[in-house]
């Protein structure tokens, strides 16, 4: 009996989706395609692989035997591609590079632009995001982060502290700041510690807007909406705001460069890794709200 690899995928999309519109959208293919394909499969093993119920496809022990083998293969491969990928001696090739939103305009996009003209045979793709992305399935080689306890498996440097304080416009007198309106960042940014800076001062009626997404805070506090916290780094060079606090220890969190540790001795994450932490290096006292 011949199975390749597309065999153990395709079970494994209908097992992760729940059935065969979601995966058939996963893979590209149509639902019929799906459906025809998973009928063969069962017929050429002699059994079935899922019970079609109600609520969705749910595999039986041969399926989830696919399933499990499944995912044992998808781990072996991305092992490969990253011991494949770190074997490389000259700086060049594709490089993947995550980083938080609020990164791309003032600091990473000068960074960038230095490292391409230093090493012009590499190519970047950016991906900003608040989200962790997985380094260990490789959707990015190389992650900027702001973490108090970076992931164990991965490898890299601490860059800097990102201090934290609160801001309001420039032009404007504040009394007492529980009375002022607030602007608070949602739950789900920095695991919610910013929202309970918030909470512990300010009533919950003066909080003004919530925001689930740190780049629009500056913009908000700016156009007059209310106060907020605000990282130090952007916040204290803009002329039209000012810092009415000192900057909070219990906001603070190390920023990182960080990559797998099959992929530090690649040249072209290396390279990038030393780029940037020497790029940094006259931003620290920025950073750290000095």
């Amino acid at each position: 009996m011949e199975l390749d690899w597309d065999d153990f995928r395709f079970v494994k999309a209908v097992a992760d989706r729940g059935g065969l519109t979601a995966a058939s959208a996963e893979l590209g293919i149509n639902h019929s395609t799906a459906f025809r394909r998973l009928a063969a499969l069962e017929a050429r093993l002699g059994t079935r692989l899922f019970e079609r119920l109600r609520t969705g496809y749910v595999p039986t022990a041969a399926g989830q035997a696919m399933v499990d083998a499944a995912g044992r293969i998808e781990t072996d491969v991305t092992r490969f591609a990253r011991a494949v990928a770190g074997q490389g001696e000259t700086p060049s090739g594709e490089l993947r590079v995550t980083a938080p939103a609020g990164f791309a305009a003032e600091l990473l996009m000068p960074m960038l632009a230095s490292f391409a003209e230093r090493y012009p045979e590499i190519r970047i793709e950016l991906i900003l995001a608040e989200a962790t992305l997985n380094l260990s399935r490789r959707d990015a080689d190389v992650a900027i982060r702001i973490s108090r306890e970076p992931s164990e498996t991965l490898v890299g440097r601490r860059l800097a502290l990102t201090a934290w304080a609160v801001y309001g416009r420039a032009d404007r007198a504040y009394g007492d700041l529980a009375r002022e309106a607030w602007i608070s960042p949602g739950p789900l940014v920095a695991g919610g510690s910013l929202t309970r800076f918030v909470e512990a001062r300010a009533p919950s009626d003066r909080v003004r807007l919530r925001i689930n997404a740190v780049p629009g805070l500056e913009a908000a506090v700016e156009a007059g909406l209310g106060i907020g916290p605000l990282p130090c780094f952007t916040a204290d060079v803009n002329p039209a705001l000012r810092r009415l606090s000192g900057p909070h220890p219990e906001l603070g969190a190390d920023l990182w460069i960080l990559t797998h540790p099959d992929l530090r001795h690649a040249a072209r994450v290396r390279a990038f890794m030393e780029h940037v932490a020497e790029a940094l290096l006259p931003l620290r006292a920025r950073f750290e709200g000095r």
